[in-house]
């Protein structure tokens, strides 16, 4: 491990994170964020996700830190819960989707979302009115995993379509993360 800062590794969810969201801003802006790259991102398995998710954290030259949306935040659930590395020091968790209610055939390999501690510290982000998780599900996952709630108020599903830009705000979130380690 290098003494640089945590590389930052980037998990959007289900059909992939375009180059108007917030997660691909933050990558074309510092070269210290990088996506994980799945092999299918419109039919997504869990076993495969996972494994991706482990490949990259085990090929970090650094300790590493997640940032997830959507899927991508159940994808660290499972990881987690299967055992994960050391070498992660926080994850933000944005918008984690309620994959146990979704009525998407694609994402039910995905099921049931693990509601165990993650044994990194982790913030969990939800818009308000998000149309894939309620509120009540957005503090239940926070809860289960030992995460800090933010409720960013009616963002949607805080992506692209939730007009934040570069969200300056979610990177604040992200530098309080991980400020002490």
């Amino acid at each position: 491990m290098t003494t640089e800062g945590p590389l930052h590794l980037v998990l959007p969810g289900y059909r992939n994170s375009g180059p108007a969201h917030w997660q691909s801003r933050w990558e074309d802006a510092d070269p210290s964020f990088r996506r994980v790259a799945q092999a299918d991102w419109d039919e997504p398995q869990r076993a495969d996700w996972v494994e991706a998710l482990d490949r990259a954290v085990a090929a970090a030259d650094r300790p590493v830190v997640l940032v997830a949306h959507s899927l991508g935040c159940i994808t660290v659930a499972h990881w987690a819960a299967a055992g994960g590395r050391p070498g992660v020091l926080g994850a933000l968790l944005v918008a984690p989707a309620d994959i146990d209610t979704a009525d998407v055939p694609e994402l039910v390999n995905f099921r049931p979302v693990p509601l165990r501690p993650l044994p990194f510290p982790s913030t969990v982000v939800s818009g308000s009115d998000d149309p894939w998780c309620s509120p009540a599900r957005a503090r239940r996952f926070a809860a289960a995993w030992g995460s800090r709630f933010v409720d960013l108020g009616p963002y949607g599903h805080v992506n692209a379509d939730s007009g934040l830009g570069d969200w300056a705000a979610g990177r604040r979130l992200l530098a309080d993360l991980t400020a002490d380690r």
